[in-house]
């Protein structure tokens, strides 16, 4: 084990440890289980022992069990236990409520049966003495605890894939010191703004971009893309990525939490401890049906005591174990965290990161997705096409405000500065406003770069997105701006639109630029121009218009959208965006791909209906077995449930319910 790795017992899902803590637990359980099951079900199962166990006497052999069953019950048990006890101080019921209360009446039944058998009526004796049932608290106890394993593998599943990850990133880098020598230092031991130096086939440390060099570097760990990326001076590095030939040296930019990989893992686990509402529901059930189990198991001991005869103290007894044994709702406790984490880690290897497990519910409602451009439905590196003035001095200047913003138009503008090799003045008190422009004073003047007016052009590029340049109040000039659409976008739509989700663009850009891709791409309607607050007014507006459980949708990149995924139903920000954006949303597409919107809104809706499909077999399994445990086809069938058939059938179906789940993890995403 690593020396950073959490400790085992830290690692808790709905209560319970990490299954490393458990699996000794129930190897042991096994272990004294099978003994257990031999010692009171052979003389049952073998004609030559109908007379009890070769060599034991029945209380010889009753000793036997208690011994073997105890440490079963108290020490393997202990979590469930312990949840029991916060079930009954907290009054909240739930699926260890029934655990504990069945396998500790039928232990304590024993218990006293085993010492004080010899003063019940003789009527209540059988062949071999009192009836005791040591093997029922063993047998339940032991295969809980394997559904508590299965349960807490599927958790592990969910960021196992991404943390793996984590181990990409080497553990030393090779820094550059101000003198130019190279030292090698611990990977904890790099600082923002350090050089870096990656050799061919060497894993990046750190997030940062490239300082000198060029290479191609393979990201498929990241993107799913196969094919590398060229990297040349100024581009992007993520850490865990591969430098695949040319040597580099890059600056570092983020370290340690603040990478990438760092915030996808803190996302996923985030999401795998939410509970979405339907898992709420369920809770809101397990308090009704616990109860409810309680006093069925209390009516058919009474029931059983006044009318079933001599007997009938012994029979309603075994008949409210029986009741409390088969009504335990793992089950219906399984049904849908197994699920939702399931869905989790399905939806993190198709660069799907679900931040809030009720967002992954709310898309399967999906029917309005609002949705931003820049960045969104285009590639979000927009190219400077055309300056109106004195073309040098307007993209200087603006080059000068925009280069302390991380905005894609800023971004552009910047760039083609640098490649007209244009000499950028300094500027201070920069100031942004998002969805108005940025503002700075450069030789005593203030700059503005911003929106233009509704009637402003350019006539070689009618449908650009226009960039004003002033000096105080006049206007030095006009910066015209394209954006390529993704080439992955106009399927991605086909498949949303396949979904029955209207598709609406809300974009901050001029109208002309706006209704041009909205008319490409087939768009069900578009608006332009609007500000932070109005994309968030429009969100609101589509909400109050929403019917039933219909959800909306928005997704974005920028700083300016953070109001409006905050405001949604469902927030959805581009992995390649601004980390306001990706705080703000509820879901995370890696790639920044629109493709995996689609594949998200199918594995929102495939988890849905596996939920559903869980929550049917725990009460479907629940009420068959319900009638027959409490003994009510006994006066009509003469058949009656022991409490050990009980446990299995309780068993199968939180088997039958964890294998369903786990069919999630097959699921089609495109």
């Amino acid at each position: 084990m690593k020396n950073d790795e959490p400790d085992a017992h830290e690692i808790v899902y709905m209560g319970m440890p990490h299954e490393r803590v458990l699996r000794p637990r129930f190897y042991l359980a096994v272990a004294l289980t099978l003994p257990v099951l031999i010692l009171a079900m052979g003389p049952m199962l073998i004609p030559a022992w109908s007379h009890g166990f070769p060599g034991l006497s029945h209380t010889t052999n009753g000793w036997l069990q208690l011994a073997l069953s105890t440490p079963v019950f108290f020490w393997c048990g202990w979590f469930f236990i312990r949840r029991w006890w916060w079930s009954i101080v907290e009054r909240d019921t739930n699926m260890f409520t029934l655990t504990v209360t069945g396998t500790g009446a039928a232990y304590g039944y024993s218990l006293v049966a085993l010492i004080w058998g010899h003063h019940f009526p003789p009527a209540l004796l059988t062949a071999h003495g009192v009836p005791l049932y040591f093997e029922a608290t063993a047998f339940i106890t032991t295969v809980v605890l394997l559904g508590q394993i299965l349960e807490q593998r599927a958790h592990a599943r969910t960021d196992a894939a991404i943390r793996s990850l984590m181990d990409l990133t080497p553990p030393i880098a090779h820094r550059i010191d101000s003198d130019g020598q190279e030292t090698d230092v611990p990977l904890a031991a790099v600082q923002v703004g350090d050089r870096l130096r990656i050799r061919p086939g060497e894993n990046l440390p750190v997030d940062g971009a490239v300082a000198g060099g060029r290479s191609e570097v393979d990201e498929s760990m990241l993107t799913g893309e196969p094919e590398p990326v060229l990297k040349t001076v100024g581009d992007a590095l993520s850490a865990g990525t591969v430098n695949t030939s040319g040597a580099m040296v890059m600056t570092a930019r983020s370290v340690g939490e603040d990478t990438l990989l760092a915030k996808i893992i803190k996302l996923v686990e985030e999401a795998a401890d939410s509970d979405p509402p339907i898992a709420r529901l369920a809770d809101r059930v397990s308090n009704v049906f616990v109860p409810t189990v309680g006093a069925i198991a209390l009516i058919s001991l009474a029931s059983w005591w006044i009318w079933g005869g001599d007997q009938g103290w012994l029979w309603g007894l075994l008949n409210a174990v029986a009741v409390l044994v088969i009504a335990c709702p793992c089950a219906l406790g399984l049904a849908t965290p197994v699920s939702i984490v399931t869905g989790i880690g399905r939806g993190a290897q198709a660069g799907v990161l679900v931040k809030d497990a009720t967002a992954l519910e709310r898309l399967a409602h999906a029917t309005t997705l609002l949705i931003d451009k820049t960045g969104t439905l285009t590639e979000g590196r927009p190219r400077v096409v055309a300056v109106e003035g004195d073309a040098d001095t307007v993209l200087a200047l603006a080059a000068a405000v925009e280069s302390h913003s991380e905005h894609p138009l800023a971004r552009a503008i910047v760039d083609a500065a640098q490649e007209r090799a244009l000499p950028v003045p300094a500027s201070t008190d920069f100031h942004s406003e998002p969805g108005h422009g940025a503002r700075a004073t450069i030789d005593g003047a203030i700059i503005e770069v911003g929106r233009v007016s509704p009637d402003a052009h350019i006539a070689a590029h009618p449908h650009a997105s226009l960039v004003a340049v002033k000096r105080g109040d006049a206007l030095l000039g006009l910066i015209a701006l394209e954006d390529r659409i993704k080439a992955s976008t106009p399927a991605a739509l086909r498949a949303l639109h396949a979904h029955g989700i209207r598709v609406v663009m809300v974009t901050g850009d001029r109208a002309s630029a706006a209704r041009r891709i909205a008319d490409e791409l087939g768009l069900d309607a578009v608006h332009a121009e609007v500000t932070p607050a109005r994309k968030q007014e429009l969100v609101n507006e589509a909400k109050a218009q929403a019917i039933g459980q219909a959800t909306i949708v928005f997704a974005g990149d920028g700083i300016n959208d953070a109001p409006a995924l905050a405001a949604a139903d469902v927030g959805v920000a581009m992995g390649t965006g601004t980390d306001i954006a990706m705080n703000s949303a509820g879901l995370v597409l890696v790639r920044g791909d629109l493709a995996a919107l689609a594949a998200a809104v199918t594995l929102a809706r495939a988890t849905l209906r596996n939920i559903k499909q869980n929550l049917f077999f725990a009460f479907f399994y629940n009420s068959l077995g319900l009638p027959l445990a409490a003994g009510l086809l006994y006066p009509l069938t003469g058949w009656l449930l022991h409490p050990m058939f009980a446990g299995v059938a309780m068993s199968l179906s939180s088997i039958s319910v964890v294998t369903n789940a786990l069919r999630l993890r097959r699921v089609r995403l495109n």
